[in-house]
């Protein structure tokens, strides 16, 4: 597992090139893949020695020399398993964070071993199989979840709740914002982030207001969050008109009666050419999607038979 390690970690720090302009961190996630399957490999190996010894038990030889080996192997796993990890937890590495662990479930298999051999020698009672089996099916459990963990990665995982606050937090700093939406991050690695959003704005900003205030957002951004802004999409707000404001309050309500409704937003109507534009989120949980995006735009249709309606239902990637 160190091996593998050194392996990933050097391929992931590997300079950005013309085939991966985003860099090589996505390594760390397959590396801890395979760590993960020599934790799971290790388990079921411990498993399968101990289930054929309570088959098939013999008589334990414990010497004084093997008894030093395996409590200095103890302190040495110990302490690697539990740097490595600490190390992988201040780096944000997962391969390191995977290696500890492997480290760890030597030493915990080693304790087993040991205590064991202390009671067989003590008491003459042989439980090292039975042992065996309990710290196996642990350390199975475990490496299936770091598995899990590892795919779920690889396969691309919903942005932190946390990291995702900070992004919107600091865009909302600027003072032109008025509502952060869409955000979507895409990760590249431990600490390497792209990320795209929505802001809502008054509509009365002119275009070079609305690129210096997208050069805030993405600085603020990638000082606060270490996460550099792709893009900045632009949400236009009427707020000089009564009756739009009156029709963005009318359809609101209509959207967010619906149960499975999270977020509304991007609301412009367009008197002119009679066009009316709202996105909304719905919960990845509800019941028929299809059909309350149907209902939602034949009653606003109706409310409003003259206008062209486009309804987005967006996908709820981001808190």
């Amino acid at each position: 597992s160190s091996t593998i390690t050194i392996i990933g970690t050097k391929i992931a720090n590997k300079k950005p090139d013309k085939e991966h302009p985003m860099g090589h961190g996505r390594v760390e996630y397959i590396s801890s893949a395979v760590i993960s399957l020599l934790v799971l490999y290790a388990g079921l190996t411990s498993l399968i020695e101990s289930v054929k010894k309570i088959i098939s038990p013999d008589v334990p030889d414990y010497g004084t020399v093997t008894l030093i080996i395996v409590a200095v192997a103890i302190g040495v796993k110990l302490f690697l398993g539990l740097f490595v990890g600490k190390v992988g937890r201040e780096v944000n590495s997962d391969a390191l964070k995977a290696t500890g662990k492997d480290a760890f479930f030597d030493a915990v298999i080693s304790v087993t071993t040991l205590a064991a051999a202390l009671i067989y020698i003590f008491f003459h009672v042989s439980v090292e199989a039975y042992l065996g089996v309990l710290i196996s099916l642990v350390i199975i459990k475990s490496g299936i979840g770091m598995i899990r963990e590892s795919i779920s990665q690889i396969v691309g995982e919903r942005v932190q709740t946390e990291l995702s606050s900070k992004i919107k937090q600091a865009t909302l700093e600027i003072k032109e914002v008025r509502g952060v939406y869409d955000l979507v991050v895409n990760n590249y690695g431990p600490d390497r982030h792209l990320a795209s959003l929505h802001v809502e704005v008054d509509s009365s900003m002119t275009a070079g207001e609305i690129d210096h205030m997208t050069r805030k957002i993405q600085h603020n951004v990638y000082r606060k969050c270490n996460v550099i802004i792709t893009a900045v999409g632009i949400y236009s707000f009427n707020t000089d008109d009564p009756e739009v404001n009156e029709m963005r309050e009318k359809i609101y309500r209509i959207i967010k009666a619906r149960k499975d409704v999270l977020q509304v937003h991007g609301f412009y109507a367009d008197k002119s050419s009679k066009i009316i534009s709202v996105d909304y989120i719905t919960d990845f949980d509800a019941d028929d999607p299809k059909r309350d995006y149907q209902e939602i735009f034949d009653e606003i249709q109706a409310l409003y038979p003259d206008y062209e309606i486009r309804l987005t239902l967006d996908l709820d990637i981001s808190d």
